[in-house]
């Protein structure tokens, strides 16, 4: 049976302040399903957004699951993330779903995979999905040469030139700053 997946996810970190943003493409093999997926969520009243990449139907279950654990330990993203990762690792059910997610407050950034993994981006830049090396490798050099643009353009001047290069991304975009 072919799956359907959502593809682009950045987040980007920089002069102190935090944007994510996704494409609305959604493909099923390698034809268009959808093009306008809303794959950027907000959970906690707007404090957390996150953001996915991989099965959608996996997504959701991932992100009520990841919602739950930020009820449970107060609204603690990285304590959520974390708990969620150790669950996801070790659950039958959990650890067969085809799914990443981006999570972001205001102070951090943070990748979980389905292999368990919490991880939390060195350069202030968190990429997944089939354009995510494109969306990142413009997000770096925007940081690093664009210092005068601020986290929310970075993220959609990235998210345009993956949809450029990536057939699996499309300009269909959704971006949160958090505040």
């Amino acid at each position: 049976m072919t799956k359907i997946r959502s593809t682009t996810v950045l987040a980007v970190k920089h002069n102190g302040s935090i944007s994510i943003g996704a494409d609305g493409q959604a493909t099923m093999g390698n034809t268009v399903a959808k093009s306008n997926v809303k794959k950027i969520r907000k959970l906690q009243n707007g404090k957390i957004v996150t953001g996915f990449a991989g099965s959608t139907a996996d997504a959701f279950t991932l992100l009520e699951r990841f919602d739950e654990k930020l009820s449970a330990y107060g609204g603690n993203m990285k304590r959520a993330a974390i708990e969620l990762a150790k669950d996801w690792r070790t659950d039958r059910y959990l650890r067969k779903l085809e799914s990443m997610l981006i999570v972001a407050d205001k102070d951090d950034i943070l990748i979980l995979s389905g292999t368990g993994d919490v991880l939390e981006p060195d350069n202030g830049i968190a990429a997944i999905g089939s354009g995510s090396m494109y969306a990142q490798a413009a997000a770096q050099a925007l940081k690093t040469h664009a210092k005068d643009l601020n986290s929310y353009e970075i993220v959609e001047e990235s998210l345009k030139i993956a949809a450029d290069i990536c057939i699996y991304t499309n300009h269909n975009l959704i971006i949160e700053k958090i505040s």
